[in-house]
């Protein structure tokens, strides 16, 4: 579903139920019909449990056994992790950017989790863990999720040297988990000076935790992808360090997208070698596509 991604602050809720609404409404369409989403109370009968529970009216309504799901049936935890660097708020200048995806993003899935009776929780990091929530699937939870992600649509303040510190955070978070659960992160892995090994030592040590995984990494396609600019002089800025350089893009093309390929094949190689979910997203794709791949790990996880 395309949503506008002009929000106001205040807004994020009604933005992250359009979303999920229309997700459901197009799930009935697609081949992955059979997640049923659209039953916040239910799960589907299983051939030789107790009939006591089943909803009749519902399956006079779907032609499909439904029984009868409890408040205490929570079925997964999940924790949504989202990079708050410097580099996550390219482009400044215009709409969508990449904080402003993921904050959406985080958004609908607490609307999904919600839905499915799912327990959430957030951690916003740049430098240091910002802020740490447990997993909790009760409305004045998600509310105060929603209050605390949209502090961050709007407040960014250039900082020179504001970089990113995934593998410490990464480990930190690890710590504080105590229960399996679904690790969601979203980053553009831009970094200063932090070795590789050391990020993908500290994913691991959420496998060892044994928690699921998923990465998501984001990125601008225009710009960050394909490196379309004007063939003119551009004064670039490193968003990280504040570093500048001046070039004219058509030198540097075929050499950026070249290096860039190669940068996002070893990550995916990385992270496949630890079982983990690599997903590339460009801030210009449909929310939709992060919805799919967290149902299609849950119905793995069960």
């Amino acid at each position: 579903m395309q949503l506008s991604y002009e929000i106001e602050f205040g807004n994020l809720e009604l933005l992250a139920k359009q979303v999920v609404e229309g997700f459901i409404t197009g799930l009935h369409k697609s081949p992955f019909h059979g997640f049923s989403v659209e039953f916040a109370e239910h799960r589907i009968y299983n051939q030789g449990e107790s009939t006591r529970h089943i909803d009749w009216k519902l399956y006079g309504r779907t032609d499909r056994l439904y029984t009868k799901k409890y408040e205490e049936e929570t079925n997964l935890r999940c924790h949504m992790l989202i990079d708050c660097s410097n580099s996550m708020y390219f482009p400044v200048d215009s709409k969508p950017n990449k904080i402003t995806y993921a904050i959406q993003a985080a958004a609908s899935l607490a609307e999904l989790l919600k839905k499915q009776r799912d327990a959430f929780g957030i951690s916003l990091f740049s430098e240091s863990l910002l802020l740490h929530t447990q997993a909790k699937s009760s409305p004045s939870h998600q509310r105060f999720v929603y209050a605390e992600l949209e502090k961050y649509l709007t407040q960014f303040v250039p900082a020179k040297g504001k970089d990113t510190h995934l593998a410490s955070v990464l480990h930190e978070v690890a710590e504080i988990i105590h229960k399996r659960s679904l690790v969601m992160l979203f980053t553009d892995f831009w970094t200063l000076e932090e070795d590789p090994h050391e990020v993908f030592n500290a994913i691991n040590h959420l496998k060892h935790e044994r928690h699921e995984v998923i990465v998501f990494h984001l990125f601008q396609r225009k710009h960050e992808a394909e490196f379309s600019f004007d063939n003119r002089p551009f004064l670039l800025v490193d968003m990280e360090s504040g570093e500048e350089i001046r070039m004219l893009p058509n030198e540097y093309r075929n050499q950026y997208r070249t290096s860039y390929a190669e940068h996002l094949q070893n990550l995916a190689l990385r992270c496949g070698d630890l079982s983990v979910d690599f997903v590339p997203v460009a801030v210009e794709d449909p929310l939709d596509d992060i919805l799919i791949r967290y149902l299609l790990k849950r119905q793995q996880m069960h």
